[in-house]
């Protein structure tokens, strides 16, 4: 079965959070200086280094699919906010995103966005530029195949695949609303397709930066 593979990004991070362990919503500004040590964080932190974005801390990634996550918070509603940088040239690591409802890294929801088709010269490529997954079920070829056009979708106006992205994901009950660049309507709206129960916040991308917006 074909997989795709996460790439080459830079993302800043904000999370709200409602969950078990607070009893007010928390904005949560996740410490990506500690990566590289793995405190608070857990993942493939060989992989990354810590570099400068305008004066703040981020990683950058040498590999083409990574996996990093927060360790201990329990997501299960609010908002999770974040910067990314990918790549317009097809295939050639620009996927970007950011999974919820996780249960380890074969089962949990995704939402992530493939830069090469957001400006792609046809319509059917630019109808996949942002996609939302449920594995271990709900994989993206068989959305596309049994679902089609429900769980992936273009952006409008269409971003540059190789610009700053700004990415607003609010997760309220069984809905995931996706926001790209300030806009006031969401480019992707999809009902939850898990019954996933623990929740944890899994970052699939291969740069982080702190900066908070």
């Amino acid at each position: 079965m074909k997989t795709e593979s996460v790439g080459m990004s830079v993302v800043i991070v904000l999370l709200t959070c409602c969950c078990s362990r607070f009893t007010n919503a928390q904005e949560l500004t996740p410490d990506l200086r500690a990566v590289p040590e793995g405190k608070g964080w857990k993942g493939n932190f060989k992989a990354a280094k810590l570099i400068d974005r305008d004066g703040a801390a981020a990683l950058e990634f040498n590999s083409k699919q990574n996996v990093l996550w927060l360790d201990g918070v329990d997501f299960r509603t609010g908002t999770i906010e974040f910067d990314a940088k990918g790549k317009s040239r097809p295939w050639a690591s620009g996927f970007v995103g950011v999974a919820v409802r996780v249960v380890n890294q074969q089962a949990h929801d995704a939402v992530y966005f493939r830069p090469f088709n957001f400006r792609a010269a046809d319509a059917d490529s630019r109808s996949h530029a942002v996609q939302y997954v449920s594995h271990p079920k709900w994989t993206w070829q068989k959305l596309r195949k049994e679902k089609p056009g429900q769980f992936e979708k273009p952006i409008d106006p269409a971003p540059d695949g190789d610009a700053w992205l700004h990415v607003k994901i609010v997760v309220k009950d069984r809905t995931v609303k996706v926001f790209v660049n300030g806009a006031t309507k969401p480019s992707l709206v999809v009902d939850v397709l898990s019954d996933h129960g623990a929740v944890f916040c899994i970052f699939n991308v291969l740069s982080l930066s702190n900066v908070q917006s």
